[in-house]
């Protein structure tokens, strides 16, 4: 792959607020960008050069892309796979559509995972009514997820008897699913990793992570926030995972640790992940950053953690505490602790369960950054609890 130097144009399909941080890396370092998203008010349609509004799939659309970009990348998992492929056919794309589409089946997913050696939830594929039968015994209490269009809780279901999986199937439309079993959590974690097409790989500091409803709430990462044997299991998984897709970009992997210590991987995403959003104000550089060196083919430098981290993300409900009349947060009375950094990702609207920005704390310490963190959580009316 030739290096893509500062002054070229990097493309992005999908306009949304990874999209938009892209952006703002890229535009850092000297790029143009071009983004191609359907929504005419994309968060990151309005900051970027040039802002393609088509749908994903336009024939045209994506040629205006390939014309206006030397090489293009994507910022969420489901956008459509052949797309990139059509676009991989004029100019560089990663990740490429084969790793995406992979990430974009729960199926396929789970079997790469098993060739690359790393431990899954025990789980069985239901497409139809014989493999439902089939499902054995111990697979339940389980959870079953479509395996496909499936993220942040969405399309997933919990299920204890073999009457309850049916009717879980049949409300889901009968499309294939898997059906995984429940298991002892401790914590969730996860890994970003970013790769270069020529297999050079670096990573962050492994984050632990605490959800509410199936979306991410809070992101720790400091030096004790697991046993170190965990976290280097984790990296190594994580890595394996990537070299098997000889994937090139940013990837993110989910990994459930058990009761017992055990490391179960829990799914991948194809791009820049909520949990490494910290990376922006503790880390040397950040992993928007990174995504624009993998996709310009230049070097990869090892992440340095320089700041005790911790991220809440925020969500439209936080406009809704004292009704249902939207007020802005306490923003000023945030940002006067030490340490906070807010980032709002340039929606327009406040919805229940929208992600609208996130806040980062930072300081030496974790103890010191935990309170500050209580402390803007209380102000901002978010109810979460920095443990389980």
């Amino acid at each position: 792959m030739s290096v893509v130097l500062p002054g070229a144009t990097l493309g992005v399909l999908g306009g949304g607020q990874l999209g938009r941080m892209f952006v703002h890396a890229a535009q850092t370092m000297g790029y143009f960008t071009a983004v191609l998203d359907p929504d005419a008010d994309s968060p990151a349609g309005r900051v970027s050069h040039h802002h393609i509004h088509t749908d994903y799939t336009d024939v045209d659309g994506l040629a205006r892309l390939a014309g206006l970009a030397d090489a293009v990348t994507t910022e969420f998992e489901n956008v459509p796979a052949p797309s990139l492929a059509h676009l991989a056919t004029a100019r560089p794309v990663s990740p490429g559509a084969d790793a995406v589409a992979i990430a974009q089946d729960r199926i396929r997913e789970k079997s790469h995972f098993v060739r690359c050696g790393v431990e899954c939830a025990p789980y069985a594929v239901i497409e139809t009514d014989e493999q439902l039968a089939a499902v054995a015994d111990e697979l339940l209490p389980g959870i079953l997820k479509t395996a496909r269009l499936g993220y942040d809780g969405k399309g997933q279901r919990r299920v204890a008897t073999r009457a309850e999986l049916q009717a879980a199937w049949h409300d889901a439309g009968d499309v294939p699913c898997v059906l995984e079993q429940l298991l002892p959590l401790d914590f969730e974690c996860s890994v970003i990793v970013a790769r270069g097409e020529d297999g050079q790989m670096v990573n962050f500091p492994v984050q632990r992570n605490l959800h509410r409803d199936g979306i991410l709430a809070v992101t720790e990462v400091h030096p004790h926030n697991m046993p170190e044997s965990t976290a280097r299991r984790a990296v190594a998984a994580a890595r394996s995972i990537a070299d098997g897709l000889a994937y090139v970009g940013v990837l993110c992997v989910e990994f459930f640790v058990l009761g017992d210590g055990r490391l179960v991987v829990n799914e991948m995403a194809p791009r820049p992940h909520n949990s490494g959003h910290w990376t922006v104000d503790a880390s040397d550089v950040s992993q928007f950053e990174l995504q624009v060196r993998t996709l310009a083919g230049l070097p990869l430098n090892p992440p340095r953690q320089h700041s005790v981290a911790i991220m809440l993300n925020l969500l439209g409900d936080l406009w809704f505490v004292d009704g249902e009349t939207p007020q802005e947060p306490r923003w000023a009375d945030v940002l006067a602790l030490p340490g906070t950094h807010l980032h709002l990702y340039g929606k327009t609207e406040a919805r229940r369960g929208r992600k609208m920005g996130h806040l980062n704390i930072t300081g030496d310490g974790i103890e010191t950054v935990r309170s500050t963190a209580d402390f803007a959580a209380a102000l901002l009316g978010l109810a979460i609890p920095l443990s389980e």
